[in-house]
């Protein structure tokens, strides 16, 4: 596929910003599943760019004048490749696999979870893993504006609502009780109907043999070519697009627009 992707993001503040700091996982890498072709990240000030310890590309912007309103913009294009099984092809990455068996605060198992995971029959095969999937979005269907960025597969589980977040979350913890590596991606998704879905996140799974399984928990499908990555880590405070710090402000105020098209073959 070859993907149209734009991105808009703008926090307003009531009040004067004397400081700021944003970490911004935004833009995407060429891998097995992507090449991009074009991408722009603009900022209103310098960015700072470096890889984090998973690979991820990182830009720093850091505003030390006074501000009422921080606006990044994102836009690219990008040629995908089809997945079969969502099989990556790709090898395990510059950090060792034990990592992503370690719960975090966002992970972490309690006894409903552990129930969960447990359920589920030996998640060695990419139809184990779709089978999981599917026991997780029945348990958790998705419902937004239930959940915050902060709530944890745990509270998600018991409150029986969530985002893809919480559902990715929740793959996650369920992987892990079962000491298999799984890590969270960020990106972007061609949501085909459905309004407003063009942001996402998703999974990654580890099968011995097999390698990297990419599994789209919201939708009980592994991820296809109409998918655009932009990071994965452990958890999302680790592959968060935007996090940041700021001194003044008050009355914050988000708006985030994205748009993704696809179609089936680049222009030339």
């Amino acid at each position: 596929m070859f993907l149209t992707i734009r991105h808009d993001t703008v926090y307003r503040y009531d009040a004067t910003v004397h400081y700021s700091i944003q970490q911004l996982r935004l833009t995407p890498v060429s891998g097995a599943a992507q090449i991009v072709r074009r991408w722009l990240l603009d900022a209103p000030g310098k960015l700072d760019a470096t890889f984090d310890a998973y690979g991820n590309v990182l830009h720093t912007l850091v505003l030390n004048q006074p501000h009422d309103e921080i606006r990044v913009h994102v836009s690219g294009e990008v040629d995908t490749m089809p997945l079969f099984d969502g099989r990556l092809n790709d090898a395990a990455g510059p950090i060792p696999l034990e990592h992503y068996t370690c719960a975090t605060r966002l992970t972490d198992a309690d006894p409903a979870v552990c129930e969960l995971a447990h359920s589920a029959p030996p998640l060695d095969t990419p139809a184990a893993l779709l089978a999981l999937a599917g026991r997780i979005v029945e348990r958790v269907p998705f419902q937004s504006g239930v959940t915050e960025v902060t709530s944890t597969a745990a509270q998600a589980l018991a409150l029986g609502r969530g985002v893809c977040q919480d559902h990715a979350h929740l793959m996650l913890a369920c992987c892990r009780a079962r000491g298999v590596p799984a890590r969270y991606v960020s990106g972007y998704i061609e949501p085909g109907e459905v309004d407003d879905a063009a942001s996402h996140a998703w999974v990654d799974v580890w099968l011995t043999g097999l390698g990297w399984v990419s599994v789209d928990v919201t939708h009980a499908a592994f991820a296809t070519d109409v998918y655009c990555r932009l990071a994965a880590a452990r958890d999302y405070e680790a592959a968060s697009p935007v996090r940041g710090r700021r001194i003044g402000g008050q009355g914050e105020r988000l708006d985030v627009s994205v748009a993704v098209s696809a179609q089936l073959q680049s222009p030339q």
